[in-house]
């Protein structure tokens, strides 16, 4: 199974790809698909590579009595929660509509399917991907059936158990090899003490073969970016227009300036990370060669002395000697001139000496 593969047609993710950053616009579009429209064109412009919504099949997703029941938050649009629900709930026309306003505008477009019916919808509407809702996660029966769609699939796991997360990777892989699993803890605004960034390392050592990245509901910035420094291949952040709006989710999300800086912080820690390899880098040769220490004689050293560590010393010199660090290989060896107390040992002077000075 890829550590990397292609989420978007023309977009991979995993291994050096870039992080692939989620706008999850959800229902924060208050039930208006023109509000819907400014918000996938405002993610766009704010740098996300992906605009997402929720698409429910309710009474799929929902049993009669949850539909009925009384809802009174101020944050309902309805008397019952079925009111409310439909109120925020495009219908498959609407969701044609925002594709294509998605295509227009030059954004990847996708929805979490709330439930089986909802999922055969995005699938007909030829969605590049599935997102798997952190309430769908322990679902067994729908995994498969997501995931026997052959769709790429990212799947969050929020509310679930690292035992459950084994269950879901071994079921989803049977059927599908690409897929990503999302840390995520479902709690709107959610704590820093209950992010658990560490989750995302044991991501990695249990499932290795798959991109791991991260679904935020904090506050601000920070946490996601450090997620990306810790290895997240995708970032899920829910955004708004306006957080005192009607909605749940509105606290939890970010305004466009926020989703702008965090895209832009993003890919500043990702050409941060850099290559993995210690070494001395073109940019640090300027400071090497003004500030760099080399091999300098402690002592008046005459031509054909054996070297000893008593006869050298460290210091920053002009010219530029022996590397410090090969100070002991000078150890033994004999100088083929006079070296003045104070001078560079350069690697001229010594012979059998074959290394020549770092630069």
């Amino acid at each position: 199974m890829p550590l990397k593969f292609e989420l978007c047609p023309g977009r991979m993710i995993g291994g050096n790809h870039p992080c692939f950053i989620i706008a999850e616009i959800g229902q924060n579009h208050q039930g208006d698909i023109e509000i819907a429209k400014k918000m996938i064109k405002m993610a766009k412009d704010c740098g996300a590579d992906c605009a997402k919504f929720q698409k429910s099949e309710l009474e799929h997703k929902f049993n009669k009595r949850a539909l009925e029941r009384p809802y009174t938050s101020k944050q309902s649009w309805g008397k019952t929660y079925g009111e409310h629900k439909r109120h925020l709930e495009f219908s498959h026309e609407q969701y044609r509509e925002l594709q294509k306003h998605a295509k227009e505008v030059g954004i990847y477009f996708t929805a979490s399917g709330m439930d089986e019916m909802a999922v055969e919808f995005l699938h007909e509407l030829d969605v590049p991907f599935f997102k798997v809702g952190s309430g769908d996660t322990n679902n067994f029966p729908y995994l498969e059936k997501t995931a026997k769609k052959g769709r790429p699939m990212v799947v969050s796991s929020g509310m679930q158990s690292m035992e459950t997360m084994r269950r879901v990777y071994q079921t989803v892989k049977e059927h599908n090899q690409n897929f990503a699993i999302l840390q995520c803890t479902s709690a709107y605004p959610l704590e820093a003490e209950d992010v658990n960034l560490r989750v995302i390392a044991e991501y990695q050592k249990e499932f290795p073969d798959i991109p791991i990245g991260y679904s935020g509901h904090e506050s601000g910035i920070d946490i996601s970016v450090a997620a990306v420094a810790l290895g997240a291949k995708i970032i899920e952040r829910h955004v708004t227009l306006d957080k005192t709006w009607k909605g749940s989710d509105h606290e939890a999300s970010l305004v466009p300036s926020e989703l702008t800086e965090l895209v832009r912080s993003i890919r500043l820690v990702e050409r941060a990370l850099g290559s993995g390899i210690k070494q001395m880098l073109p940019c640090e040769k300027p400071c090497h060669d003004k500030l760099g220490k080399s091999v300098v004689a402690k002592v008046k050293i005459p031509s054909g002395t054996v070297l000893t560590l008593d006869m050298l010393t460290v210091k920053v010199a002009e010219p530029m000697g022996v590397a410090a660090e090969d100070i002991y290989q000078l150890v033994g060896k004999k100088v083929t001139e006079d070296v003045k107390e104070d001078e560079s040992v350069v690697p001229g002077v010594v012979d059998n000496y074959g290394k020549r000075a770092k630069c």
